[in-house]
């Protein structure tokens, strides 16, 4: 956005002579305070550079007073830009963070034309605040590889206790039929048991009326042999 010079054209020829030195006339105050002005606009917007054929074209950004009526020329290019690009309104968007921050650079391009003190504290606020958004950059980031990492070991982890249920599933599934297996074991044996018992308790029984009868049996043939007793 920043408003620039007229390419210099530079050549890549070497001379074919030796260069004089530049004459030592001390140059006039204002001429100085231009070139300080000049270095001071390049360190905020460094000079462009690009080779064409043999030559080396430089563009540096000019050093022009801004009126009125360019600033509200930058502000209508900035919301057309925005527009163009399809900026986010909201949120983090690496389009409107560029646009935003070549509206500045004009800007302190701007101020310093006119102090350069004030533009050079700007660009040092500048600088600090590309640093922290550089910062922030970084945490964000790292923070989203560690949502990553964190996320893929949890999956990891789903994957695991979902084998691990399964297994368990399948234990808990042979462990039922193992249980069913015992409990109809269980009810055979009490069944053979009972029915045993039944069948012992029946001779019992019969042994018992048996030995009774007998014993009544031998008692009325004593009583037949040695008669009755008193």
């Amino acid at each position: 956005m920043a408003v620039q010079d007229r390419p210099v054209k530079v050549s890549f020829q070497q001379p074919t002579g030796p260069v004089p030195p530049p004459p030592r006339n001390k140059a006039p105050a204002s001429e100085c305070s231009r070139q300080q002005e000049q270095e001071i606009l390049n360190s905020i917007l460094p000079p462009r550079e690009w080779v064409d054929g043999t030559q080396l074209w430089v563009q540096q950004v000019s050093s022009a007073p801004s009126t009125r009526m360019d600033v509200v020329h930058l502000q209508e290019e900035l919301d057309l830009l925005l527009q163009q690009r399809q900026a986010s309104v909201t949120g983090i968007c690496p389009v409107r963070r560029e646009l935003y921050s070549q509206c500045l650079d004009e800007l302190i391009r701007q101020v310093t034309i006119n102090c350069a003190e004030r533009g050079l504290l700007l660009l040092r606020v500048r600088d600090e605040i590309c640093m922290t958004i550089a910062a922030y950059q970084t945490l964000y980031e790292s923070s989203i590889a560690f949502g990553m990492r964190k996320a893929l070991q949890a999956e990891q982890g789903k994957s695991d206790m979902e084998h691990r249920i399964s297994e368990l599933e399948d234990e808990k599934w042979e462990l039922e039929k193992q249980l069913s297996e015992l409990k109809s074991k269980c009810e055979t044996i009490e069944k053979r048991e009972a029915e045993r018992r039944q069948v012992d308790e029946k001779r019992h029984v019969d042994e018992i009326q048996f030995l009774k009868r007998t014993n009544q049996q031998l008692k009325a043939q004593l009583e037949g042999v040695f008669g009755p007793k008193n």
